[in-house]
């Protein structure tokens, strides 16, 4: 038996006991907080970050446990506790830390908290067994450390596995929001050989250190979360790898693992190299890889060139335990120069080695399930079809959810007849083997550029009195799919409805599509009449003579060829969203999602151009003119929802923003009073306790996008509570929050044309 099998040793079931003060609580929330540090300190590597066990040492939460403990008294508990742990140096603990870890253990296990602090006695700890609890969860514990001075930290891109982007953090409230302030400013001028304004990154946040991207590079920056100090820098020279790449800049951040002390940042490169940095001082781990580095391109199974092959990613890898998980992102695809291309296939890596264990064909190969669905040979030049989005992860069922992309190419579907699994599909994989567990399509035989734009949010919902481990993933058509997590059953009934075939050759459209009964959807689909702006009748009518000239209808109106009598077929949203990258927020205490998206209008005319591709259509590149240089679609252009995932409701929708200036001063707009219209861009949101952050977008390359508002709404109603000015930049980011000292930040990223992107801490004055 190896050391690392005696941490704990919770093995011997002894003889039930009756229960005393449970319902009353033996330990204080404050207590369980300050355990969590030293637990995941001194136990995790053993244990397990969730207490879900591993091959070090069993689990010590959920039924199992308490079987085996049944009885035990807390004394016995504390001693043996005392006597074996840590297993690198038992009873090398204080007496405080003890009864700390084991409060902990408790609330991981659902016994109630109360007045009564834990204590190392006897008389304290004798009176407790160990038999069932009196909740059915844990009580969240960052609040209680944050109140009692401790760090509270922000370890996942989405702030947990599940991309529910909450914090149960309150020490920014109601009450004193009003008093936010910009703490610091963080600069990325000089990361780079130009200016990069779209700072898209969301900083993670480990003991007081936040781990961030920065500039065209990708330098993975330390940064004091207290002064905004820069701690240290990394980045790759790839040389014309790194040029060739398709997704440059900083992507959208980090991954982060601890491992007992060991803490590791792991990065993906615009080059497409998966890195592996000493979270403490940003060296490359020797142990992973080759001098902390793994060849993406050279782990897909395709035979393609290191250095002019065009595959990355913008989006963090995703770490399951011991697994680090890798998805991949490609050129824009409205008309590729070529039908073939790479595929985005799937990779996961040991956190510790680099050693690749496992490939997921996104493009199922001859044999495996989906392959049926690439007719005419399609599957052996076709590409794309990547999880260029982040992913989600559920730890205790060891599982991963991939939201995937469309095929090549965006818009014309001709050359790969067929439904093209598991293209825009959400499918779920066993994240230690990268088994597919389910999947489910979203769009069949993709052609309008529909990808899965965002994390799927994991969040535990109630409905018709049924508990259900969910799953929700938002589209960038308005729609949201919602699953039980666990088998991908869908929570409401999905329906496959027919919708129109297209008319362009060779152009075989699938004859349904699946439309959720629930949730409601977030926001309008399709251009119809009722789509026009409709601010004035003058602006209506003209609006009407514009998209005359195009081919209108419902949400999967197909593209049309471009004619001098058709310029084209009308979608909203675009390509682009919609809903895009910036997704979905929950609160997993009401089962609320919310939503932010954009009224985008894309034009799908599509042209024979054999200098510009091999495939036999392509879109055409057209910006369309709305009445008057104003929008074609009527507001609001950005929007905020807010939809009851226990019921599939949309509860509110409210504007991202306020009336652009332009367009209040439009002079075919005067003396009308106009409505809130927000701005034609998505804004990022954070959700706590008692409070909806957003900003109001980037809209770096939106005409009447962005602003420079960041605000908190109340969460029941949408209702702003206040609102501070970013200072000449607009939010491009996520946003996410910490505690340290008893203080609570928020940290956005943000941005502006000609100005780089910077890092911008928010504070209560004061505090």
């Amino acid at each position: 038996m190896t050391f690392r099998y005696l941490c704990f040793l919770f093995i011997t079931p002894v003889t039930v006991l009756a229960q005393s003060n449970v319902d009353s609580g033996v330990y204080t929330l404050e207590q369980a907080a300050a355990g969590q540090v030293i637990y995941t300190r001194d136990c995790s590597l053993c244990h397990g970050a969730a207490l879900e066990g591993s091959e070090g040492g069993p689990a010590l939460a959920g039924s199992a446990f308490r079987e085996r403990w049944q009885g035990l008294s807390l004394a016995e508990f504390y001693e043996l506790t005392r006597r074996t742990m840590p297993v690198t140096k038992p009873a090398g603990l204080s007496d405080i830390e003890y009864t700390d870890v084991i409060a902990f253990v408790l609330n991981q296990n659902a016994y109630a908290a109360g007045t009564t602090e834990l204590a190392s006695d006897t008389e304290v700890l004798g009176s407790f067994a160990f038999v069932s609890p009196s909740g059915s969860s844990p009580i969240p514990l960052d609040a209680a450390a944050a109140a009692a001075g401790l760090t509270v930290e922000w370890l996942h891109h989405r702030g947990d596995a599940g991309s529910t982007n909450y914090s149960e953090l309150d020490l920014i409230n109601r009450d004193n929001v009003g008093k936010l302030e910009v703490a610091w400013r963080w600069h990325s001028d000089n990361f780079g050989p130009v200016s990069w304004p779209n700072l898209e990154t969301t900083p993670l946040m480990a003991n007081g250190v936040l781990y961030a991207t920065a500039g065209l590079r990708r330098a993975v920056v330390a940064i004091d979360a207290v002064s905004g100090e820069t701690l240290w820098m990394y980045r790759i020279d790839e040389g014309k790898r790194g040029e060739n790449a398709p997704r440059k800049g900083p992507g959208r951040g980090v991954a982060y693992r601890r491992d007992g002390d060991q803490e590791t940042i792991f990065v993906i490169s615009p080059g497409y190299h998966l890195i592996a940095l000493n979270a403490k001082n940003g060296q490359p781990l020797d142990s992973f890889g080759s001098g902390g580095i793994v060849d993406l391109k050279e782990n897909i199974d395709q035979d393609i060139d290191l250095e002019t092959a065009r595959i990355g990613s913008s989006s963090p890898p995703i770490v399951v335990g011991d697994v680090v998980i890798v998805g991949s992102a490609f050129p824009a695809g409205g008309a590729p120069p070529t039908k073939e291309m790479p595929v985005g296939n799937v990779t996961g890596y040991d956190a510790v080695t680099g050693e690749r264990l496992w490939i997921f064909h996104t493009i199922p190969q001859p044999g495996e399930p989906g392959h049926e669905t690439w007719l005419g040979d399609s599957w052996k030049f076709t590409g794309n079809v990547g999880v260029w989005a982040p992913m989600s992860a559920d730890p205790e069922l060891g599982y991963v959810y991939l939201p995937t992309e469309a095929p090549t190419g965006d818009y014309y579907g001709g050359h790969r007849p067929g439904d093209n699994l598991y293209s825009q599909s959400l499918v779920c994989l066993d994240a230690k083997t990268g088994k597919r567990v389910w999947h489910f399509q979203t769009v069949h035989h993709g052609i309008w550029d529909y990808d899965l734009p965002a994390a799927p949010v994991l969040i535990d919902i109630k409905v018709d009195g049924t508990e259900i481990p969910a799953v929700a993933q938002i589209t960038k058509h308005g729609l949201t799919f919602v699953f039980d997590r666990r088998n991908g059953e869908p929570v409401w009934p999905i329906v496959e409805t027919p919708f129109p075939s297209s008319s362009v050759p060779n152009e075989i459209t699938a004859p349904t599509q699946p439309i959720p009964s629930l949730p409601e959807p977030f926001m309008p689909n399709g251009v119809i009449d009722d789509s026009l702006n409709n601010l004035t009748p003058e602006i209506l009518a003209e609006a009407r003579r514009i998209a005359s000239e195009y081919t209108l209808g419902p949400v999967y109106t197909p593209g049309t060829v471009y004619t001098e009598s058709n310029k084209g077929t009308l979608i909203s949203p675009s390509g682009g969203g919609g809903a895009n990258w910036q997704g979905a927020v929950a609160d997993p205490e009401s089962g609320i999602m919310y939503v932010s998206s954009a009224a985008t209008l894309g034009v799908l005319g599509m042209i024979s151009d054999s200098d510009r591709s091999n495939m036999q259509y392509v879109q055409r590149d057209e910006q369309i003119e709305g009445p008057f240089g104003l929008p074609l679609l009527r507001p609001p252009w950005g929007r905020i929802t807010a939809i009851d995932l226990n019921t599939g409701k949309v509860l509110w929708t409210i504007a991202n923003g306020d009336t652009p200036e332009s367009i209040r001063n439009h002079e075919k707009l005067a003396g009308v009073e106009l409505p809130r219209t927000g701005h034609q861009e998505r804004a990022g949101l954070l959700v706590t306790k008692s409070l909806l952050f957003a900003g109001e977008g980037a809209g770096l390359y939106a005409m009447w996008g962005g602003g420079t508002m960041f605000r908190a709404h109340d969460k029941e109603t949408g209702e702003t509570l206040a609102e501070v000015d970013l200072g000449g930049v607009r939010q491009s980011g996520i946003p996410m929050t910490y505690a340290i000292n008893g203080k609570q930040y928020i940290v956005v990223a943000a941005g502006a044309p000609n100005h780089a992107g910077e890092l911008v801490a928010l504070t209560v004055a004061g505090e």
